[in-house]
């Protein structure tokens, strides 16, 4: 399972990539207005530091506006992944980069006919937006389910299920679970993965007998 970094803090994005954790990364107008940056500045630096999929969102609502923004934003860079709507607008958009051999994340899916649609637009990656379901009394990790279940039924279709929206390490552990391709995580869900009581607790015996010896292995 592929991880990108849902964020648009260039500093968050430098210091994970130094782990090999990050294999691309995920902006909206929001990450980046939170960043309070300049929109192509911002893009440009995280382009350059990460070799993977870096999306980046189309502000239009119209095709062929969607279309022009995101030919402009491919411009930018060759691993620019254009995030477009699920509608069918984006759709008409997704279709028109994507025979462009322009990478496509279609976002803001909720649904499996929409995920379904997607991936006959040809897009490279749909998002389905598993914590806003949670968020309503829905099961986000349903969806993931039967997105996965659809697209292993039709050998044509190439499109990476993205999770998106995860809130917590058991959304990761669950896509894991039933074949996504990628999570999208914040900083501090990315983060989260790695702790566990137990390993702190065993670490922190380790080094008091460790130091019991009065041994250290620089000196030797």
């Amino acid at each position: 399972m592929k991880f990108f970094v849902d964020t648009a803090d260039i500093d968050e994005i430098r210091d994970l990539s130094a782990t090999g954790m990050v294999d691309g990364v995920t902006t909206n107008p929001s990450l980046v207005a939170k960043s309070g940056r300049d929109f192509f500045e911002v893009l440009d630096e995280i382009c350059e530091t990460v070799a993977g999929p870096v999306s980046a969102e189309v502000t239009a609502t119209d095709a062929e506006t969607m279309i022009a923004e995101g030919r402009k934003l491919r411009a930018r860079a060759d691993n620019i992944a254009v995030k477009v709507p699920l509608t069918w607008d984006g759709l008409k958009a997704c279709k028109a980069l994507t025979d462009d051999s322009i990478m496509v994340n279609v976002t803001l899916c909720f649904s499996a006919n929409q995920a379904l649609l997607a991936a006959k637009a040809g897009a490279t990656f749909i998002s389905p937006f598993v914590g806003r379901l949670d968020d309503i009394s829905n099961d986000g990790m349903d969806l993931i389910s039967d997105i996965r279940l659809i697209y292993d039924q039709y050998e044509d279709f190439d499109t990476e299920i993205l999770v998106a929206s995860v809130r917590n390490p058991i959304h990761v552990r669950e896509s894991a679970k039933m074949g996504a391709d990628v999570a999208t995580l914040p900083p501090a869900v990315l983060r989260s993965l790695i702790s566990h009581p137990l390993t702190d607790k065993g670490l922190e015996a380790f080094l008091k007998d460790w130091e019991k010896t009065g041994q250290s292995i620089l000196d030797r």
